[in-house]
């Protein structure tokens, strides 16, 4: 089982980062990965305070809580697993940015990036469609960019929705 998780992982990085060479499509991933780095959940938060609203104070409270639990459990996992990451593991992988810690099992910035999708899409379902196609862009975006496997931001994924909806359930 192992042995078949590697080969997937090993094979979708080398497909995804093979075209990190790509200019254009290398400066987009950035882009997208980089709106995973929370200054856009911040903004989140700002913007649904502005309406101030009952739905905007529980949107807000159910990702504050949200991240309370994904933010700890992300770091225990991170360190359990303690996963290389895909360019200390294959010189075939080029990284295309600098990761922000060592390991890499789970990503971190997927797990955010779904935590906030599923919350939003309960709150707010005419933009689920746009925040679920975000979250899974920042998750491609780390494997394209050559800092995660494919089942580091699967794994993170997860993570995010656990949280989101524990956090959902404790407040509606």
């Amino acid at each position: 089982m192992v042995k078949a998780i590697n080969a997937f992982d090993m094979n979708w990085l080398h497909k995804c980062n093979k075209h990190v060479c790509n200019k254009p499509l290398t400066t987009f991933f950035r882009s997208i990965s980089h709106t995973g780095d929370g200054y856009l959940y911040v903004l989140m938060a700002l913007i649904a305070m502005i309406h101030f609203d009952e739905t905007s104070v529980s949107f807000v409270k159910v990702v504050l809580v949200g991240f309370l639990f994904e933010i700890p459990s992300f770091m225990v996992l991170k360190n359990l697993l303690k996963r290389s990451r895909p360019c200390k593991v294959t010189k075939q992988c080029k990284p295309a940015i600098s990761p922000s810690d060592e390991f890499s099992m789970p990503s971190g910035h997927t797990a955010a990036a779904f935590l906030v999708a599923v919350i939003v899409a309960h709150f707010y379902s005419d933009y689920a469609i746009y925040t679920y196609i975000w979250a899974t862009l920042i998750g491609f975006s780390r494997v394209f960019l050559g800092v995660h496997y494919p089942t580091d931001t699967i794994v993170g994924a997860a993570l995010g929705c656990l949280c989101a909806v524990i956090s959902i359930h404790l407040f509606v």
